[in-house]
């Protein structure tokens, strides 16, 4: 069978990302001539992205290829039809055998550049566009979307990063509240959600603060909304403070620190059954998992290349689906069909035989796992080559592969987002679209994968 995506259009792509000049895959691929309202699927409550910075091989993971490469202790294995490393990820799979997560084999991606395609990822459009440069991360959009319906018990942030690293996308051009507030996790819990001199000294320090700032703030000011927007900031972070619901969400005990592994990414996977299980107001929480720049010594076992973060997801990720799939949520579902969990790098790795530094370099093709929130488990959306070089069967109704600007629509409209809004607030006056049109395109949500 001839694959759905012409070689020559692969390589045209690759070119784009060679020379560090960007065009849209909408470009790239038939567009439609007219644009059908956005389709809001409202399946999930809560997200959770777990970004893998760096890329992980998709041959040996997601889309599993064995060949004369793959390590014997991968020990490859069919479970529900699908192809899967059972030795790398052992944990995960029982939670693929109780369809608990499905995966996407035709993701692509539009360039080659770790910087900025982790930042393209988190929102959804060319970093190099004028957009780009004051667009909000994904989980920015779904705070200020969610702040009309947050209950006056809901102290937390909107959006939650943990272990964001230097990677993380920020708020753009909205304003401060609706920034992730980046937590490391440890089973201490937050620090300074108190005040050594006690919290009546304290208050009487922030009420001072306020009554110095209050004319500073006020109507014609000449720092015009900026101190506004601080004030708002130390009162979100005010209502953290000396609140028990609070401080329990970010502390946990050493017995489930070594049940999911005891890593810095087992400890944010925690943290998030813990945001979720709160219902504080969080409806956003992006993880990031690092270590997959795999170019050099990719199968040095036991703990070196894809091993070490491998094994951190493996366990992390495979106990935060249990202990979400057994936690009531409501009207008869459980927390994980309340949350949609999405799992992807930037792009992929080659292909075949590994380098000469016995690595894998950077490619476009590559896979995401996605569980709960709606999502229909235990399957394998999309087909690669019988080489897993390119895009064979998209497996959803758009017909080409999956881009970032899907996934961005997808995680959307399960949240009840209507990821064709268009925003006339942005600072450069041309109308900020959730999900940027291209031509007469715009990226579409995965609704194969919730049926």
């Amino acid at each position: 069978m001839q694959s759905i995506i012409d070689r020559r259009v692969f390589f045209k792509v690759a070119a784009t990302g060679v020379a560090g000049c960007m065009v849209s895959p909408m470009e790239l691929f038939p567009q439609t001539t007219t644009t059908p309202p956005a389709t809001i699927l409202n399946t999930a409550k809560y997200a959770i992205f777990v970004m893998l910075p760096g890329a992980p091989s998709q041959i040996d993971t997601f889309d599993l290829r064995v060949g004369s490469w793959t390590p014997a202790s991968f020990t490859p294995s069919t479970i529900n039809g699908i192809d899967w490393p059972n030795g790398l990820l052992p944990t995960l799979s029982g939670q693929l055998a109780l369809n608990r997560f499905s995966l996407i084999r035709s993701c692509q991606a539009t360039a080659l550049v770790h910087s900025l395609l982790q930042s393209w990822t988190q929102i959804a459009r060319n970093p190099a566009s004028a957009t780009g440069k004051i667009a909000p991360n994904i989980g920015s959009v779904i705070a200020l979307e969610a702040e009309k319906t947050r209950r006056a018990d809901q102290k937390l942030p909107g959006f939650i990063a943990l272990n964001g690293g230097s990677s993380l996308a920020g708020a753009g051009y909205f304003a401060g509240k609706y920034a992730p507030f980046d937590v490391t996790p440890n089973p201490g819990g937050l620090a300074n959600l108190s005040n050594s001199d006690g919290q009546n000294t304290f208050t009487t320090r922030y009420n001072t603060l306020l009554s110095a700032d209050a004319a500073l703030r006020a109507t014609g000011s000449p720092y015009g909304t900026k101190l506004e927007e601080m004030a708002d900031f130390y009162a979100s972070a005010r209502r953290m403070m000396y609140d028990t619901a609070v401080t329990e969400v970010f502390r946990f005990t050493t017995a489930d620190r070594d049940r999911y592994g005891n890593t810095a990414f087992g400890n944010a996977c925690i943290t998030a059954r813990n945001i979720i299980n709160s219902d504080l107001g969080t409806k956003y929480i992006q993880i990031n998992l690092g270590g997959w720049d795999n170019h050099t010594n990719i199968y040095a076992a036991p703990t070196g290349g894809i091993f070490g973060p491998a094994r951190q997801l493996d366990i992390g990720l495979a106990y935060l689906l249990y202990d979400l799939s057994i936690t009531p949520g409501s009207n008869g579902r459980s927390k994980l069909d309340e949350t949609l969990i999405v799992v992807k790098g930037e792009f992929g790795r080659t292909i075949g035989n590994i380098t000469g530094g016995q690595g894998r370099d950077h490619y476009f093709v590559h896979s995401a796992l996605v569980a709960g929130g709606g999502i229909r488990g235990g399957r394998a959306l999309g087909k690669t080559t019988p080489d897993g070089a390119y895009v064979e069967d998209p497996g959803w109704s758009q017909g080409r592969p999956v881009f970032s600007e899907d996934i961005a629509a997808t995680i959307y409209s399960a949240l009840g987002i209507n990821y064709k809004t268009v925003r006339t607030d942005d600072p450069l006056g041309r109308g900020f679209e959730y999900v940027p049109i291209t031509g007469n395109y715009i990226g579409e949500p995965i609704v194969e994968l919730f049926r």
